[in-house]
């Protein structure tokens, strides 16, 4: 019963901020970068600042010089996506904005992010033509532990009617990404994503958007999107919320 109990008192916890945080973006708020009064989640003088667009590989979104539209790595080795669109980097203010929307139970992040996502040039086009929006999924113990999918969350306020829960599956838990090396990183999500069997042949032929919160090597968005060129999928596209700068 004691663990029953206190199963129930954490899922109601994870509704209780949902819905605080769900109120919250319906009234005056300071933004959270400058303190601003009254504002978005982060002003328009914050996003400007902080959001200007640089050059990025096409296919993988690493930032590049001017003028380059690959890196060397996606030369040598081309990924299975067809193209990458990151909005910013990994950097102050948004890796800390993240960190909030993703471990600390903040949902309501999803609008403001999936909004500079939205905004990033080549991200409207890729939604209008996608015929499905696809979450990078989590394993079922760190969904339950996180208590929502940050990728999810971000691709039905992209393009609701496009997104589909189930149609991507994670197989296996994996270690977290961020503490391992490019090589680890490729074996740690080795065969960890699959397709709903049901579903998979709505991928023939299909236009796929993968959407994640942050892309460090892209190890596990291109894991997921090779399964989706096994079923047939015609064109892969990416779309993050942010990119490290590590290769």
């Amino acid at each position: 019963m004691g663990g029953r109990s206190s199963g129930t008192g954490k899922y109601i916890g994870r509704m209780l901020r949902t819905w605080i945080h769900g109120l919250a973006a319906h009234l005056p708020a300071r933004c959270e970068v400058c303190g601003a009064w009254p504002a978005r989640p982060v002003c328009e003088r914050c996003v400007a600042r902080f959001a200007q667009p640089r050059p990025r590989c096409r296919r993988c979104a690493l930032p590049v010089p001017a003028g380059v539209a690959e890196c060397g790595r996606c030369l040598r080795e081309p990924p299975p996506l067809d193209a990458c669109f990151a909005a910013v980097d990994y950097a102050y203010p948004w890796s800390g904005l993240v960190a909030r929307f993703k471990f600390q139970g903040e949902p309501g992040w999803a609008g403001p992010l999936a909004e500079l996502l939205r905004s990033t040039p080549w991200v409207e086009p890729a939604l209008e033509r996608a015929d499905l929006l696809l979450a990078l999924p989590l394993a079922p113990a760190r969904l339950a532990e996180r208590g929502f999918n940050q990728a999810l969350a971000l691709a039905r306020r992209l393009a609701p009617r496009k997104a589909d829960p189930a149609l991507l599956l994670r197989l296996r838990e994996t270690a977290p990404q961020a503490q391992l090396d490019r090589a680890a990183r490729q074996r740690n999500v080795k065969d960890a994503f699959a397709l709903d069997p049901l579903g998979a042949p709505r991928l023939r032929g299909a236009d796929v958007v993968l959407v994640d919160d942050v892309m460090t090597s892209g190890s596990s968005l291109f894991s997921a999107a090779a399964v989706l060129r096994r079923a047939g999928a015609a064109r892969v596209t990416a779309l993050v919320v942010a990119r490290t700068g590590e290769d």
